[in-house]
């Protein structure tokens, strides 16, 4: 049902630097391992809206309305703006968002989901990507989709699994070095600052 062409594609597309890999990145290096988890958990699932969109061709819709997609688009924008604001915003307070981070990994899981939900262009990408993998002649299409988004899901989780773990590890190493955790936390929240500006700018 999935060919070699469209694991190896896929997990390419998964390891690039996007938002949620990066945030699952400084979930881990802030919070720890296990949030990183729920980071993970929380952006692969933010994928399905996007999947199902495609599978359902309303990405189709989308793509004629101009000003759905535009207000997707700026609500994706601000967000990310807003979660650059407030790592910000909270550098030098590790340990207090830690033990607060410790208490609600929904709410790491939700943030995750937000961020990729909020990603209009996810919706465009899945309906040109996943149908070239849809053998011609096909008995059952959608069902074929289906099983690609599946598949694809669960790269992404995998990828991202290994992502916070090896962010949770170097965690080990650099949380006892405030400076080094301020210009990490910095260098994140232009990161995320960069991502929402770059997609507030983006043409259709």
């Amino acid at each position: 049902m999935f060919t070699t062409e469209f694991l190896i594609t896929s997990l390419i597309i998964v390891m690039l630097p996007g938002t949620g890999v990066i945030y699952t990145i400084s979930t881990g290096l802030f919070v720890g391992r296990r949030a990183s988890t729920a980071a993970a958990v929380g952006c692969t699932f933010g994928s399905i809206p996007h999947l199902l969109v495609s599978i359902l061709g309303l990405s189709a819709i989308l793509h004629l309305s101009a000003q759905a997609f535009v207000v997707l688009k700026y609500l994706g924008a601000a967000y990310l703006l807003y979660v650059a604001w407030t790592m910000w915003r909270d550098t030098g307070r590790l340990n207090i968002e830690e033990k607060r981070c410790q208490r609600g990994m929904r709410a790491i899981a939700v943030k995750g989901f937000l961020i990729n939900i909020l990603t209009p262009k996810l919706s465009m990408f899945f309906i040109a990507f996943l149908p070239q993998f849809v053998p011609v002649g096909s008995v059952s299409p959608v069902l074929h989709l289906i099983l690609l988004s599946g598949i694809f899901m669960l790269i992404t989780l995998g990828v991202f699994l290994l992502y916070g773990l090896f962010a949770g590890t170097v965690r080990d190493y650099v949380i006892n070095s405030p400076r080094i955790l301020n210009h990490l936390q910095r260098s994140f929240a232009v990161a995320f600052a960069a991502l929402g500006a770059r997609l507030a700018m983006a043409e259709r």
